[in-house]
């Protein structure tokens, strides 16, 4: 009984650190599917819960002048939801849904007059080339995209040794919504639906409460339609006009990046665990976002990007936790994500302290966590592909998660 309970807690201890720090990887990563689910007892089995974020990522210097914009990232929530069942002995299935990537910012008059004065100079990267009359600049007011996954993971296992080895696979079918607002106009793209896979595969020993898994998920590129809706003249000169809530048909396209992670825990003394998972994540991938507006110059397809020119991110955690009864148990974690940014941006390194607890009450168990996420400084030049140049000190940024399971 208290080796099964040991395995039960090393489990949620696990998934209540990693619910909560997981939400402040590196990039655009969000949510991850839990397909932890399908390790869980029981024939019947569901969870869900959200996390809320919330980053504080400020310009300290914009155009080399100090700044006094507020915080340009948004806060968001991650929702998530699982459920398993238990087909026989040896095989179980999963359907899972959250929201693996996403971004949201918006940005200050410091900001938004730079990326203006960049258009203007021809240095910056977020006005139209192909309309060189463009008066003022065209300067980003706020941009973001979010994307969800609603997919299917099967778990097969088999006795080996003194454990069991599992073989897990799956599909998902991932969305793609993204908008940009402008000084002369709004750009909404969408693809509802773009598939990927994941496959791994795992080894329990549930006497020592000890796991390895190897998790791949594929890469998904989007093929995205939409339109852009023009906010005001685009040129101001006799007979040609484009007034106000005019629309032209746009498309783009782009690719979310494939991962790989490893994940490793283990009981080391009784009532006590440790556990450590590393993942690399090819953020390499996505160096633009590649668009067309239809139409928009004089009757010809204006042809843009937005510069990001990321490198691979790698993110490395490890925790202890302990249980300190038959009903309530607690972890700490700690987690280093490199920083993707290469100076079109600021995505800089990041570290997390994450706290989470396990207890059961009710029928189910409910997982809460909290973390806090030093997020170094960095900087963004034109020179790199930015917008416009600006640095960043250290920030904070912090989240809070719960999930509910229950079994039968």
């Amino acid at each position: 009984m208290a080796n099964h309970l040991m395995k039960t807690t090393a489990l949620g201890l696990i998934a209540a650190c990693a619910f909560v720090g997981g939400a402040q990887a590196g990039g655009f990563a969000r949510g991850e599917a839990d397909t932890d689910i399908l390790y869980e007892d029981g024939t019947i089995a569901g969870r869900g819960g959200v996390v809320y974020v919330m980053p504080d990522r400020a310009f300290a210097t914009v155009d080399a002048a100090s700044s006094s914009d507020d915080a340009y990232s948004d806060n968001y929530a991650i929702p998530s939801f699982a459920a398993k069942f238990r087909v026989s002995e040896n095989f179980s299935c999963a359907i899972t849904y959250t929201e693996p990537f996403g971004a949201a910012s918006s940005y200050g008059d410091d900001a938004q007059d730079a990326d203006r004065a960049a258009d203007v100079a021809g240095a910056g990267s977020s006005g139209f080339a192909a309309l060189p009359l463009i008066i003022g600049g065209n300067a980003v007011i706020e941009s973001g995209f979010d994307t969800t996954e609603l997919g299917g993971t099967c778990a097969v296992n088999f006795n080996v040794g003194p454990g069991q080895l599992y073989f897990l696979g799956g599909g998902f079918s991932q969305s793609f919504d993204y908008t940009e607002v402008k000084d002369y106009g709004t750009l909404n793209l969408e693809d509802s639906s773009a598939f990927g896979y994941r496959l791994g595969a795992a080894y329990e020993i549930k006497e020592y409460a000890l796991r390895a898994e190897v998790m791949y998920r594929s890469a998904v590129d989007h093929s995205a339609e939409g339109t852009f809706t023009s906010g005001a003249p685009l040129v101001n000169i006799p007979g040609f006009s484009i007034p106000l809530g005019t629309q032209y048909e746009s498309n783009g396209t782009g690719t979310l990046p494939q991962s790989l992670e490893f994940s490793l825990q283990s009981g080391i003394a009784p009532g006590w665990l440790a556990f450590a998972s590393v993942k690399w994540t090819d953020w390499s991938v996505l160096q633009t976002l590649n668009y067309t507006i239809e139409g928009l110059a004089f009757g010809a397809d204006v042809d843009q990007q937005k510069n990001f020119f990321w490198r691979d991110g790698w993110t490395v955690t490890g925790g202890v936790g302990h249980q300190f009864n038959e009903k309530i148990s607690g972890a700490l974690s700690l987690t280093w994500d490199r920083g993707v940014g290469t100076g079109a941006d600021i995505f800089s390194d990041t570290w997390t302290l994450g706290a989470g607890a396990q207890i059961k009450h009710g029928p189910g168990v409910l997982r809460i966590g909290a973390a806090a996420s030093y997020l170094t400084s960095g900087e963004q030049s034109t020179a790199d592909g930015a917008d416009f140049n600006a640095t960043a000190d250290g920030d904070w940024a912090y989240a809070l998660s719960a999930n509910y399971r229950i079994s039968f």
